[in-house]
């Protein structure tokens, strides 16, 4: 992606200048080995993280990028293979440290950590699975994204890996049951279903992988 750098002062023979030719462009290429999980990169005009990379030198071809890549604005997961003659233009993406306000009909509001003033929204198709893990005050990363004509867009959030949250309904655990093991299916605060150990009980705080959706532990 570009990045963009202010051209300080006035350069003689420009009477003034507007705010886009403030700017100017400078894009940073990258080749295929470059590609390593996350590094941000823009594919078919749009942002995409690269999830994972494998290199693969097979016998008498040229080596191969294994990756897997993000779209950061539709969620989606591609599978990709990149050849030695392939670059690609750096995608420019600002994390900034946000937290999650509430939700009114299909928008999530956001607030920026050291900025409160500054809110913003996005809409549940963006968010995606993401929604069933969002509670009032917890701390994200918004993605800023630079888009053309100078200007940036939020594309999507980050949440942490690992996040607490109150069992607010949990079947109670049949008696010898807990001393095999086993699991069962507790709801959440968000109103997310997980799957538990059977010791797990309502008003117990319980810790979630959010990449998983799965249980990691019991807090308290």
């Amino acid at each position: 992606m570009a990045r963009v750098l202010p051209l300080h002062g006035r350069s003689r023979g420009f009477k003034s200048l507007s705010a886009h030719q403030k700017f100017i462009s400078l894009v940073f290429m990258l080749s295929y080995n470059e590609l390593k999980p996350g590094i941000y990169i823009i594919f078919n005009g749009e942002p995409y993280r690269v999830e994972a990379f494998e290199f693969l030198r097979m016998q008498q071809r040229k080596p191969v990028a294994k990756t897997k890549i993000k779209n950061l604005i539709t969620g989606k997961i591609l599978d990709r293979n990149f050849q030695q003659s392939d670059s690609f233009e750096e995608a420019e993406i600002e994390r900034i440290k946000s937290r999650f306000l509430y939700s009114s009909h299909g928008e999530f509001w956001f607030s920026e950590i050291d900025n409160p003033k500054n809110r913003f929204s996005l809409k549940i198709d963006i968010i995606g699975e993401a929604e069933k893990f969002l509670k009032p005050d917890l701390e994200v990363i918004a993605l800023k994204f630079f888009v053309s004509g100078g200007k940036d867009k939020i594309i999507g959030i980050e949440l942490p890996v690992k996040v607490d949250y109150r069992v607010v309904e949990a079947p109670p655990a049949i008696k010898g049951d807990t001393a095999q093991g086993g699991t069962k299916v507790v709801v959440i605060e968000t109103g997310a279903k997980i799957s538990t150990p059977l010791f797990i009980n309502e008003g117990d705080i319980i810790r979630v992988n959010i990449i998983t959706g799965e249980y990691a532990e019991r807090v308290k």
